[in-house]
């Protein structure tokens, strides 16, 4: 008797069922904290869309995956045990980071021990986003944050007084003639940079064909993001010096995060018509 032709199709899906019921098994604690860290911590909820931005990535380029050939390589193991060993470390030594990049290595072995390096080179992009949705360890997080501060309030404490208000910097405060302001962890600006950047790799990737492009984007976010949230921090003090102290710490404080998160979206797309004018009128000279 000769096999049915939907025997291996059959059978590559119990396969994919196995390894995905295992997984899930192996990192169903990993995965369920960093879900509730998305939920719980403004400055991670973007890894929410990481994810299923891949998944949209896998799904746009179905068609090149399904004419690649499979070349299966066992390679794949020593990136699948490299996985299982950052794992192990992780969970021995209470990391979350090293937990949840485990799994993006363990993936990374498994695409190339069952599809071949071929399949791991297309699937590279969709797999390096999901980086992304891996909060950075608390020690990087901390280096990071307090220059973020101390930059805000330096670029602030600049700025204010070529609009008329006296001012006077200690380190991350700023002090006002009518009251002190401290730029404290929330007001950084880390939040707004690290969603921008994640919004300006998918933007790239919608919008632009050009890779050296998509990564001058990606690169840009950071200094506009920096840029937008030192022009909160001195919209704050013009508020708090010209008119209601109390109002600059209420309600505009709040609503002034998502207008300045709207602006650099706004300067993030202004960057890039200008790069494909330029771009253009090169083209034609």
């Amino acid at each position: 008797m000769r096999p049915s032709p939907a025997d291996p199709v059959r059978h590559s899906w119990w396969k994919a069922t196995i390894i995905v019921a295992l997984l899930l098994w192996l990192y169903s604690p990993t995965l369920a904290h960093l879900a509730a860290q998305w939920w719980n911590d403004p400055n991670f909820s973007h890894g929410f869309f990481v994810p299923l931005f891949s998944a949209f990535v896998i799904w746009q380029e179905r068609t090149r995956l399904s004419s690649l050939s499979s070349r299966p390589s066992w390679s794949g193991l020593l990136f699948l045990g490299l996985g299982l060993c950052v794992l192990m470390v992780g969970q021995m030594g209470a990391e979350l980071f090293l937990a949840r990049l485990s799994l993006l290595i363990v993936l990374a072995g498994l695409i190339v021990l069952f599809f071949g390096w071929n399949f791991f080179r297309a699937l590279l992009f969709p797999w390096a986003f999901l980086l992304l949705m891996i909060p950075i360890p608390t020690i990087v997080f901390n280096q990071i944050t307090f220059p973020l501060q101390l930059l805000a309030s330096k670029v602030a404490s600049t700025t204010l007084p070529w609009m008329g208000v006296p001012v006077l910097r200690e380190g991350n405060v700023i002090v006002l003639p009518a009251m002190a302001l401290e730029v404290a962890e929330a007001c950084s600006g880390i939040r707004s940079l690290m969603s921008l950047t994640t919004l300006a790799v998918i933007y790239g990737y919608l919008m632009e064909r050009r890779v050296g492009v998509r990564v001058l984007l990606a690169v840009a976010s950071v200094p506009i993001a920096v840029a937008a949230n030192s022009l909160r921090i001195v919209g704050t003090g013009l508020l708090v010096q010209y008119w209601d102290p109390e109002k600059a710490e209420g309600f505009f404080h709040e609503f002034s995060g998502w207008l300045i998160f709207v602006v650099s979206l706004l300067m993030l797309y202004l960057l890039h018509r200008a790069v494909r004018i330029f771009s253009h009128e090169a083209a034609e000279s």
